[in-house]
C-alpha cells in the first residue's frame, strides 16, 4: 500500500451527490424517520453478505459476536450511532459507496425528487438511503473495518462538496473489530432521535422484519433488543395480521406505499419455499430500465443469497418479495442461478402463481387491482409478446381504453359484439386522443363497433404477432384488408350512402398513383373511410405503422413504403376523377391526399415547405385568386 493510499486526504463527491446532499442538507421534508430505516437496512445488507460470503470463508465469521445491528444514543456528545459486525468496507469501497451513486437513471431521480413535495418515498426506493442521514445530521463520522482485514478507515463529511477519509485512530480502531459504525453528528432540530422511546417507535414501525436482532444501547441500563428479527415469511398466515404484511412490504421493497396485493404460501412437495411476495400501488422509477431487473430477493434456509436471481420473468419485475428455498445449496453460485433446475422450477412455479393471483384479485377486488394495471400495465403486457404459454391469461387479465370506455376487459368488448361481428378490432398509435381522431375507426364507428385504443409502445410488439383470445382473432384497421359489410351500420342513411355515385375507381387511382410514384407502395380504394379523404395503411404481412416507426427510431429494421387507401365518394377525390389528366391541380390534390393522411398519423410531410407552398396554392385557386 502506497503513502497515498494511507494518507488522510479530502475527495470531492460526484456530481449527482453533491447535488443530492444539497437536497439532503436543505430538506424540507416533513418525515425524517427514513434517515433511520434506511441505515439500518444498510446495516442488515452488510450483515446478509458477510453471512453469505462467510458460507465459502468461514473463517470471516471468526469467533465473535453473532451478527447484529446496535442503535447508540448519546445525549452528551448529541450523537446516534448505527453499528454493525457485517462485512464492512475497504478504503476504496468507502470510496465508491459513499462518494458516488453507481444506479443508472440517478439524474432524472434527483429531478423527481425536486419536484417532490414530499421525497420520503423516493429515496428508498431509489437505493440512495444512506445519503437521507444529513436530514438529521451536521456532520456524518463512518468507521469501518471490512471482514478478514487489519486496516480500519474512517470517511467524515459535513454534507458539503466532498469527503476525508484517513486512517481511523486507535481507539476508533480497537473498537470496531469488524463491520461498520455510523456516527450521526445531530442537529438541534433532530435531537428526539436521542430519546430510546423515539428509536423504538421508528423501528417498530419500518424495521421489525429485519432478520437480524436490532440492540438499543441506552445510555443508562442493559442493551435490549427491539425488533422481531423473525422470517415473517416462514410464519404461518394466520398468525399475522394486514399491519404485519404492510410493514413488511415497506421493509423488504424499502417503500411507503401500501401494497396492492400480497401473496404469501408455502410450497411442499419435489421443492420446498415459502413465497412472500406484493404487488406494489405505486411505479417505481427503474421500472423501464433496460436490464428489467427483477426485485424479489433469494434466500436459502434463511441465508440471504442474492436480489439478481430472476426469479420471476421480466414481465412480473415490479414484483417485490423473497423466496427462501429449503432445498437449493448455500454456495450456490451465479451461474448455478442460472441452470439449476430446482431454481427453475420454482421460477416457474411462483410465475404461474403470480398470475393466478392476479386473475384472483382482478375478479374478487377491482380497486386494488386497478391500482396494479394503471402502475403495470404496461409491464404486463410485455408477457403477451413474450410468454406463449400464459398469453391467454395476460390477455384476459388486460384492461384497455376503447372507444366505449376506460378499463375494459377482452371478454367485456366480446360481450358487446354487434351482429356478424367475428373480430376484435384494435388500433395502435402513440396516444388515445390522437387514435380517437383517426380516420380508420369510421367504417367501425358508422357500425357502432367497439375498438382497442393502443397507446402504449409495447402494444405495436405484441399486436405485431397473430393474436386471438377466446377464439376471437385481434385485426388491427391499420393493416391489411378490412371487410366489414356484413355488420348493419348504426344509422340507416348512412347504410343507402355507400349506393351514392363514387369516382371512377380505376381512372382515379391510376391518376393519383402517377402523380405519388415512388411515394406509396400502392393505392386501394378504401372501406376503412366514410367522411375523411385518405388514410394510411400497412401490407398484411409486413410489420405495422407504428412498429415500424418504433423500430426506425432505434434504428432498427427497414422501412416500407405505405399504402394510401382513398375514399371516393370525398370531393377531393372526386376533384381528381375530375381533373384533366396531367394538370398541376392533379399532382397538388394527389400529394395533398398523402400528406394529410401523414400528419393525420403524427408524421410530418417528407417536405414540409412543398407542403405549405401546396396549400397556399390550392387555397388561392379556391378563392378564385
Amino acid at each position: 500500500m502506497t503513502t497515498s493510499d494511507t494518507a488522510a486526504h479530502t475527495q470531492p463527491f460526484q456530481a449527482e451527490v453533491s447535488e443530492l446532499l444539497h437536497l439532503m442538507v436543505h430538506s424540507v421534508y416533513s418525515e425524517t424517520d427514513i434517515f433511520l430505516r434506511e441505515l439500518v437496512s444498510n446495516a442488515s445488507d452488510a450483515c446478509d453478505k458477510l453471512r453469505y460470503e462467510a458460507i465459502a470463508s468461514p473463517a470471516l465469521l471468526g469467533e465473535g459476536d453473532a451478527l447484529k445491528i446496535r442503535i447508540i444514543p448519546n445525549k452528551q456528545a448529541t450523537t446516534l450511532t448505527i453499528a454493525d459486525n457485517g462485512i464492512g468496507m475497504e478504503r476504496q469501497e468507502l470510496i465508491d459507496h459513499l462518494g458516488t451513486i453507481a444506479r443508472s437513471g440517478t439524474k432524472a431521480f434527483v429531478s423527481k425528487l425536486k419536484e417532490a413535495k414530499d421525497g420520503l418515498g423516493l429515496i428508498g426506493q431509489f437505493g440512495v438511503g444512506f445519503y437521507s442521514a444529513f436530514m438529521v445530521a451536521e456532520k456524518i463520522v463512518v468507521i469501518s473495518r471490512r471482514a478478514g482485514e487489519s486496516d480500519v478507515w474512517s470517511w467524515t463529511s459535513s454534507g458539503g462538496s466532498g469527503f476525508e477519509i484517513a486512517r481511523a485512530g486507535d481507539e476508533d480502531a480497537a473498537r470496531v473489530a469488524r463491520g461498520t459504525e455510523i456516527v450521526l453528528h445531530l442537529k438541534d432540530d433532530a435531537k428526539k432521535y436521542l430519546e430510546t422511546y423515539e428509536i423504538e417507535r421508528v423501528v417498530g414501525a419500518y424495521s421489525d422484519n429485519i432478520l437480524f436482532p436490532i440492540e438499543l444501547v441506552p445510555e443508562e441500563g442493559e442493551p435490549r433488543q427491539i425488533n422481531s428479527a423473525s422470517a415473517l415469511w416462514q410464519r404461518s398466515k394466520s398468525e399475522l395480521s394486514a399491519e404485519d404484511y404492510k410493514k413488511a412490504y415497506q421493509q423488504i421493497a424499502s417503500a411507503f406505499d401500501d401494497p396492492a396485493m400480497t401473496l404469501h404460501y408455502r410450497a411442499e412437495g419435489r421443492y420446498s419455499y415459502a413465497v412472500l411476495l406484493f404487488a406494489p400501488s405505486t411505479k417505481p422509477f427503474d421500472l423501464f430500465e433496460p436490464n428489467r431487473k427483477g426485485r424479489v430477493k433469494l434466500y436459502v434456509r434463511r441465508v440471504f443469497i442474492t436480489d439478481d436471481a430472476d426469479l420471476l420473468p421480466g414481465y412480473l419485475r415490479f414484483i417485490r418479495g423473497v423466496v427462501d428455498s429449503e432445498d437449493l445449496p448455500l454456495n450456490i453460485s451465479r451461474e448455478m442461478l442460472q441452470n439449476n433446475p430446482q431454481l427453475a422450477q420454482i421460477r416457474k412455479a411462483v410465475a404461474t402463481r403470480v398470475v393466478s393471483e392476479l386473475e384472483s384479485l382482478a375478479a374478487k377486488d377491482a380497486e386494488n387491482f386497478a391500482k396494479i394495471w394503471d402502475a403495470f400495465g404496461a409491464v404486463l403486457k410485455e408477457g403477451i409478446y413474450e410468454d406463449f404459454e400464459r398469453r391467454e391469461k395476460l390477455l384476459a387479465l388486460s384492461r384497455f381504453t376503447t372507444t366505449s370506455g376506460e378499463k375494459r376487459s377482452l371478454k367485456d368488448v366480446i360481450a358487446d359484439f354487434k351482429p356478424n361481428q367475428t373480430e376484435i378490432y384494435y388500433l395502435v398509435g402513440d396516444s388515445v386522443e390522437r387514435l380517437k381522431s383517426n380516420p380508420r375507426l369510421e367504417a367501425a364507428a358508422a357500425r357502432g363497433i367497439e375498438v382497442l385504443l393502443l397507446s402504449d409502445p409495447v402494444d405495436a410488439f405484441w399486436t405485431s404477432m397473430p393474436t386471438e383470445f377466446d377464439g376471437k382473432p385481434l385485426k388491427s384497421l391499420s393493416q391489411g384488408d378490412l371487410n366489414l359489410d356484413l355488420i348493419p351500420r348504426v344509422d340507416a342513411t348512412d347504410e343507402a350512402k355507400k349506393d351514392e355515385p363514387a369516382a371512377d375507381e380505376a381512372a382515379t387511382i391510376a391518376v393519383i398513383k402517377a402523380a405519388l410514384g415512388e411515394r406509396v407502395g400502392d393505392v386501394k380504394a378504401s372501406t376503412r373511410l366514410t367522411s375523411s379523404a385518405s388514410c394510411l395503411v400497412a401490407d398484411g404481412q409486413g410489420p405495422s405503422r407504428e412498429l415500424e416507426r418504433i423500430l426506425s427510431q432505434q434504428n432498427r429494421g427497414m422501412k416500407t413504403k405505405p399504402i394510401l387507401e382513398i375514399n371516393l365518394r370525398h370531393p377531393l377525390v372526386a376533384a381528381i376523377a375530375r381533373a384533366e389528366a396531367g394538370a398541376k391541380a392533379v399532382d397538388d390534390l394527389s400529394l395533398l391526399l398523402l400528406e394529410q393522411a401523414q400528419i393525420l398519423d403524427g408524421e410530418l410531410p417528407e417536405d414540409p415547405a412543398a407542403f405549405a407552398a401546396r396549400l397556399n396554392r390550392l387555397v388561392l385557386q379556391g378563392l378564385g385568386g
